[in-house]
C-alpha cells in the first residue's frame, strides 16, 4: 500500500487489462482523502466507499452522469486514496475497442478516463472489485520519461502537480504543461 501521490508515477507503464482488453498506462492523476478535488473528500459516503477499501480495489465512478471512470485504489483499508487511470496505450482487445469507440484512431482509443473506461468495458458494476479476476495489472514497460503537471478538468487544488504522464506516449489525454520532472 503506498499514498495514492507515491504510487501514480509508479502505476505509469503497468499493463490495465479489463477482461483481456487493455493495454500500457500512460497517464494518471493522484486523489488523497485530505484533497478539496477528490471523491473521498471529507469522508466515506454512497459511492465513493471503494475509495476506502485496501490497495488493489476499483473505484469506478460516473462522471456528470455521461462517462465511467476507473482508479485503482492504493492506500490502506480506512484511507481514501486512489488514482485515476486517464490514457493507455491500446495493446490488447483493440477489435473490441473500436466497437466500442468506432471511427476512432487506435492511438486516441483510451485517451481520456471516460474513453478510456468505455473502450475497456468497464462500468460502475466493477466499482468496488478486487484487482485479480477480471481487472488485471501487470508489468509492461517503464516509461522513458516521467513528467508531472497540474490535474485536469478540476477546480479544487487545481495547481497540485499530481498529473503524471509517459511524455513519450502518443496516447496521453491532453498535451503536457510540464511542471516538475518526479523521476
Amino acid at each position: 500500500m503506498l499514498p495514492a501521490i507515491e504510487a501514480a508515477p509508479l502505476i505509469l507503464g503497468m499493463g490495465l487489462y479489463v477482461d483481456d482488453v487493455g493495454g500500457r498506462i500512460a497517464e494518471v492523476e493522484a486523489y488523497m482523502e485530505d484533497d478539496p478535488a477528490s471523491h473521498c473528500y471529507g469522508g466515506p459516503r454512497g459511492r465513493n466507499h471503494p475509495m476506502f477499501l485496501a490497495g488493489g480495489h476499483v473505484y469506478i465512478y460516473r462522471s456528470y452522469g455521461v462517462h465511467w471512470c476507473m482508479n485503482l485504489v492504493t492506500g490502506p483499508e480506512g484511507r481514501g486514496e486512489a488514482v485515476l487511470i486517464r490514457a493507455l496505450e491500446p495493446l490488447r482487445g483493440i477489435d473490441s475497442m473500436r466497437q466500442r469507440r468506432p471511427n476512432i484512431r487506435d492511438d486516441r482509443l483510451c485517451s481520456g478516463p471516460g474513453n478510456l473506461a468505455r473502450a475497456l468495458g468497464a462500468t460502475g458494476d466493477l466499482s468496488g472489485t478486487k484487482l485479480g479476476k477480471r481487472i488485471i495489472i501487470r508489468h509492461e514497460r517503464k516509461p522513458s520519461k516521467v513528467v508531472s503537471s497540474p490535474r485536469i478538468g478540476i477546480t479544487k487544488a487545481a495547481d497540485r502537480n499530481w498529473r503524471f504522464c509517459d511524455e513519450e506516449s502518443r496516447s496521453l489525454s491532453r498535451n503536457m504543461k510540464i511542471g516538475k520532472n518526479p523521476s
